[in-house]
């Protein structure tokens, strides 16, 4: 589905926030971290695909020669997103669910004694089905830790972990409550020199950073639409040929093909042309108005990127100055999320309140749960401000001026 570009050569985020329909409501969002608002065009060819005709794939009706071209467009489409191989994307209900699949499938490669490495700043979704399927087969789990001061994951981390059994490296291309980049192909070298597979969860990455499986040496890389104004459903791109020497669980009469042999039922025909549709959406945003898909890709994700680091920057300025704020992002690269503790305040009791003013953030562990721990924030968790293409300055004046009304603190001794 082809845009025109949003003018002019400046980014243009009036224009932008035109095209969500969610927006209209007043509502200032800055929950997107779990979850952003859906452009129209997305809303569109979700109810176009639903509309038909539509059947299950096949060569010899309409209906299923539709179905066969969405998926081929949805598998094209994020190629181009994830600098990715189309023929070796997989697509499902989840990011949780398909790495609870791989994570199952791997398994049956290991044996009693092999080693699986997690790390204390994922998500929970990259760390508990690697645990759960090591414990299954008797393999040993190792951790790596982060500086909880800095809220970085060092290679010097990771390399203290791995040894001649590491079967598998389990990391995250950016935290989902710190923001924190880590030096992804550096981490991934590692394993590989050890002789270890890598999964990298990019599901917060993939709304920030225009991700390069090549680049990022990750052998899987996984994704959620929804994080970037798609509908919701879970992407995995990895290479075919590793693809084909997996043997998951399926029905015998579905069939055997990668990536398919992954994707296990129907799928959904109107979220995957509504993923197609949102990755046209994030292309469109380039003012160079680039022929090529990739290519208008990078230059939007680095237009989007500068001014949510304009915005950040004015949300950080504010919280440092506060006595009562502790902000828990702090790594030198990391994306336009910010999570904060506000002294006297519990996380919900924030929420609550920006929520009745109409502001939109997240609070809690937000299923960090091990970074969560390690900054002895346990369940409570803190507060979550993520900044979206959309988010402009009125939105983060109201979000300042909220805190403000909860606890008038800024700018005092």
């Amino acid at each position: 589905m082809a845009l025109d570009p949003i003018q002019p050569t400046t980014y243009d985020v009036a224009a932008v926030r035109a095209r969500y329909p969610a927006l209209s409501g007043g509502e200032a969002f800055f929950d997107g971290p779990g979850g952003t608002q859906v452009p129209s065009a997305v809303v569109d060819a979700v109810a176009a695909t639903l509309a038909g005709p539509i059947s299950n794939r096949g060569p010899h009706s309409r209906p299923q020669r539709a179905a066969e071209e969405v998926v081929v467009a949805c598998r094209t489409a994020l190629g181009d997103l994830l600098g990715a191989d189309p023929s070796g994307v997989v697509v499902g209900r989840s990011m949780t669910d398909l790495t609870y699949d791989v994570a199952r499938t791997l398994a049956r490669t290991w044996q009693a004694g092999d080693e699986v490495v997690v790390s204390r700043l994922d998500h929970d979704a990259n760390v508990r089905p690697w645990v759960q399927a090591a414990e299954a087969v008797g393999a040993v789990v190792r951790w790596v830790d982060f500086d909880p001061g800095s809220g970085e994951l060092e290679p010097d981390h990771l390399a203290a972990a791995l040894g001649p059994r590491t079967r598998l490296v389990a990391l995250t291309a950016a935290s989902n409550v710190l923001g924190t980049r880590p030096d992804v192909p550096a981490l991934t070298a590692l394993a590989h020199e050890a002789g270890a597979l890598t999964y990298v969860d990019g599901v917060h990455h993939a709304a920030h950073v225009l991700p390069d499986v090549a680049a990022l040496g990750a052998d899987f890389y996984a994704c959620s639409p929804y994080k970037f104004g798609g509908p919701h459903c879970g992407a995995v791109a990895a290479d075919p040929a590793l693809l084909e020497e997996l043997r998951p669980d399926k029905l015998l009469p579905s069939t055997d093909r990668v990536p398919e042999r992954f994707e296990l039922g129907t799928l959904p025909y109107e979220l995957m042309a509504g993923v197609t549709a949102a990755v046209d959406v994030l292309a469109s945003l380039d003012p160079a108005a680039a022929s090529d898909r990739r290519t208008a890709l990078t230059g939007a994700y680095a237009a989007v990127e500068e001014h949510e680091d304009r915005l950040r920057a004015r949300i950080e300025v504010a919280l440092l100055a506060r006595p009562d704020v502790t902000l828990w992002s702090r790594a030198a690269r990391r994306t336009s999320t910010l999570y904060f503790s506000l002294a006297g305040r519990a996380p919900a009791e924030v929420h609550a309140f920006l929520g009745e003013r109409g502001v939109s953030i997240s609070s809690g562990h937000c299923y960090a749960w091990e970074p969560c721990r390690r900054l002895g924030l346990g369940e409570t968790g803190a507060v979550r401000v993520g900044l979206a293409p959309y988010t402009d300055d009125g939105d983060v004046d109201r979000l300042l001026e909220g805190l403000e009304a909860l606890a008038p603190h800024l700018g005092s001794d």
